[in-house]
């Protein structure tokens, strides 16, 4: 197949250069076989991979109730019933389907429309007995990547294998099948134009980015290479117009098996948990705390007493690689990070100053922990100007409403300015500032004297602890 695209890139480069000699010397005739032969052979090949996987992609239907927004004068809600279409990946012959966690939301009922033949009409139509409708149950869901796997009683089905590892690289070809629009199994191509994408800085989920053509009810369906191995499953796109724009995004297929596994096993992923938290290193960031690399990932805390903290991470560290797999993002970190089960091991190696230190780390199961902070309204509030914030010192009667623990250091952010002059810090209410370019802070007069000696342009980087954890906020000052 590969071959294949080779002959045709040179048949053009060769096009080229006859054209060139032609006004040189005397005028020759292409041969006219060789290239509409070349072009059936791959025209033909396209077509066997798209065969070849279009009988595992599955239409989906859901019927469930929801609200609708109300165009009167008030605000009771209207709870109707509603129906969506989306796609899945049968990925077991025995009936297992993947999909998007979004497309069965609030589903009652879950239906699937299973292809028994690719055979069609001579207009192009597939014969509505051709087709097997079977109700689904929903084995579980992982909101967080937005999958869902799906079981339906059915045996010896066609299926798309996911693979213990499938190498993804930019431009690359792929085919996104899906049913966009209630079209069912239709195909549009591509190529991959990132292997990472997030839609957010340090959002935990990446995508794979791709021009081929999605559009509403594409949610769920295959995205293949030119092997018919799966890429990832389609799941959203940007657009400012509602259509296809040429900017779809496909959950990767390592996670999409991680998932199912776990999904299959237990109902739901059990996410795991190290006891660090790393981010992205931006130049900003890198200049502020003097660090030797502008990219790469920052370890910014290390829970007291967990087992990043007991194997030997340390805040500021710099990631080289997570299991021999080369760390250069954020993207990859969080890749390695999550396709590991609780009880398995990670192996860091790190950056620590000049020097290369290598630690094992369990990881473990993680447990969402809610944690708010009560208002006071006699907290004597405090302006720092420069930063767009109000903040507060730390004492006894906070101490106890944040954490309970005996670190009394930093300054409490208890609201912004919400002035539009003011430097976007990234700093919410309820942080608890730690830090300003490394030098421990004691009281809100520090950090005033502190912020009036920065000048414009200079980096600043703030050492926060929001939700019990460290992290940096890089900017420059205006």
């Amino acid at each position: 197949m590969r071959l294949v695209i080779t002959l045709f890139v040179l048949l053009a480069l060769a096009q080229g250069q006859s054209t060139t000699e032609r006004s040189a010397g005397p005028e020759t005739t292409p041969a006219p076989t060789t290239r509409t032969s070349l072009l059936r052979e791959l025209n033909s090949s396209l077509q066997q991979v798209v065969a070849k996987v279009s009988p595992a992609v599955v239409q989906i239907f859901v019927t469930g109730y929801g609200p609708i927004e109300s165009h009167g004068h008030t605000d009771t809600a209207h709870i109707v019933r509603q129906h969506a279409i989306g796609a899945g990946v049968i990925v077991d012959p025995d009936g297992y389907i993947m999909t998007n966690a979004h497309v069965v939301e609030g589903a009652q009922r879950v239906r699937v429309i299973v292809p028994l033949s690719t055979s069609t009409s001579e207009f192009g139509l597939q014969p509505i007995h051709s087709q097997q409708i079977y109700d689904a149950k929903v084995v579980g869901r992982h909101k967080q990547a937005d999958l869902a796997l799906l079981k339906i009683e059915a045996k010896s089905l066609p299926a798309i294998r996911l693979r213990e590892f499938v190498p993804v690289r930019q431009g690359e070809l792929v085919f996104a099948i899906g049913s966009p629009e209630g079209l069912r199994n239709t195909v549009t191509m591509g190529v991959v134009s990132s292997v990472a994408r997030q839609t957010e800085l340090d959002d935990p989920m990446f995508y794979i980015q791709t021009d081929a053509p999605l559009n509403p009810g594409n949610s769920g369906g295959a995205l293949v290479d030119i092997d018919g191995n799966l890429v990832g499953i389609n799941t959203l796109m940007l657009s400012q117009g509602g259509g296809s724009e040429g900017l779809g995004f496909a959950i990767p297929a390592a996670i999409v098996k991680f998932d199912y596994e776990s999904l299959r096993k237990y109902g739901h992923v059990q996410r795991v948990a190290f006891g660090a938290r790393g981010q992205s290193i931006t130049p900003t960031l890198a200049a502020g705390l003097g660090l030797s690399r502008s990219w790469g990932v920052i370890i910014s805390n290390v829970a007291a007493g967990g087992f990043a903290h007991i194997g030997g991470i340390q805040v500021g560290d710099i990631v080289l690689a997570v299991d021999s797999r080369r760390i250069d993002d954020f993207p990859s970190f969080i890749n390695a990070l999550y396709l590991h089960h609780p009880g398995e091991v990670l192996r860091i190696n790190v950056l620590r100053g000049a020097k290369e230190v290598s630690v094992v780390v369990p990881v473990m199961v993680h447990h969402d922990k809610i944690e708010s902070l009560a208002d006071i309204p006699d907290l004597q509030r405090t302006l720092i100007a420069e930063l767009g914030i109000f903040v507060a010192d730390i004492d006894g009667k906070l101490q106890h409403l944040l954490h309970g623990d005996d670190d009394d250091s930093g300054v409490l952010v208890v609201a912004d300015t919400g002035s539009a002059n003011s430097i976007d810090t990234g700093v919410e209410t309820g942080d608890i500032i730690r830090a300003i370019n490394r030098v421990p802070l004691q009281s809100v007069s520090q950090l005033q004297a502190t912020v009036r000696q920065l000048k414009p342009g200079e980096p600043v980087v703030l050492q926060v602890e929001r939700s019990g954890k460290l992290q940096y906020l890089p900017f420059e000052m205006d």
